[in-house]
This record gives structure tokens, sequence and C-alpha cells, in this order.
């Protein structure tokens, strides 16, 4: 893996790496405004916050289980969220930064098969989110731990929705790359 720092994304979607596309490729139906992906994961972060959060309430000692630290701790996770990403790529893997519409992401165009695209989308909530939550929800003591995975488990919205058109799209024996801000998948020639 080869990790290229781009720095902010002005939001010009042509620039985002492109590769030829496979045969017979096929575009995830997703959203293709940057602006709307934004927006709707944001909205779905929010949701998925409340509810973690009323859970740590509920299992802690109410809002004394919200933790500062925990909320630091999460914000602070954001880089290596992104990085725990881009370990999941064995080619070159470009990073970007959104902090007006409230994005850090990477991006690369390797072909993955559609487990690996799965756990790579998957894998820095479970590292920071759900880890984390599971810890508080055995030890409530630990509000660290409960607000760090509410929150981290929050912010990884945007990975869900991926994790979702991959799941619901790709049959089985697809390969899926990245195109620009956009996802397709294909059958690898046997």
């Amino acid at each position: 893996m080869k990790l290229i720092y781009k720095g902010k994304f002005d939001g010009n979607i042509d620039a985002l790496p492109k590769k030829e596309h496979e045969e017979n490729a096929v575009k995830f139906k997703e959203i293709d405004s940057m602006k709307k992906l934004a927006l709707v994961a944001n909205i779905l972060a929010f949701i998925i916050m409340i509810v973690c959060f009323a859970v740590v309430m509920i299992r802690g000692d109410g809002l004394y289980s919200l933790n500062f630290f925990g909320c630091i701790a999460s914000m602070l996770t954001l880089f290596p969220h992104e990085l725990l990403h881009a370990i999941c790529f064995r080619e070159t893997v470009y990073m970007y930064t959104n902090f007006r519409q409230g994005m850090m992401f990477v991006t690369g165009t390797e072909n993955m098969s559609k487990a690996r695209f799965v756990f790579m989308s998957l894998l820095p909530n479970i590292v920071f989110g759900f880890v984390p939550f599971f810890i508080f929800l055995i030890f409530p003591s630990l509000s660290f731990f409960g607000t760090l995975g509410a929150l981290s488990i929050g912010m990884g919205a945007g990975d869900y929705y991926n994790v979702f058109n991959c799941l619901t799209q790709v049959p089985k024996g697809g390969k899926v790359y990245m195109y620009g801000m956009n996802s397709y998948w294909f059958m690898p020639e046997k």
C-alpha cells in the first residue's frame, strides 16, 4: 500500500482518481452528489449517535455516562480511521480532507473482492466504534469507551452506506473498485 495525501478536497469529483473501466462494469446505484452524500451521511450519523448515546445513558449512569475525554478521543480518531481504511488497499490509496462538509476520506482504484471491500469499509468502525462500545456494555463504569464507541459508530455512517450498497448490489464472486466518488462492480473472467 502506498498512501498519498492529496490535501483539501475542493469538491471537484472529476479530479478524484479513476482508472479504465473493467469490461461489463456496473455502477453502484448510489448518491452522485458529494453535498447530498455528506448531508445524508451526517443525518444518518446523528441518528446513530442519538441511539448509541441513549444506550450509554441507560446502561451507564445517565448523563454522567457521557465522557468528555471520550468525545475528544473520537475526534482524534479521524485520521487513524482513514489509515485503517488505507491499509486494506494493496495498491496506491489517496487521502483527502473536506472538513467544511464534515468529511475525510480515502479512495483508490484497485479491484477488491466483495468481502475485502466490506472489510475495508468496516474495519475502522469495528476498531474505534464497536469494540469500545461493547467494552462499555460489559463494564458500564468505563464511560470513556461508551462515549468513544457511540461517536465513532456514528461517524461511520458513510461507510455503512457503502457496505449496504455492496451487499445489496454486488453478486457473489463480483469484484468492486472505486472510480472518482463512485463504486463499480464487475464479474471477473474465469
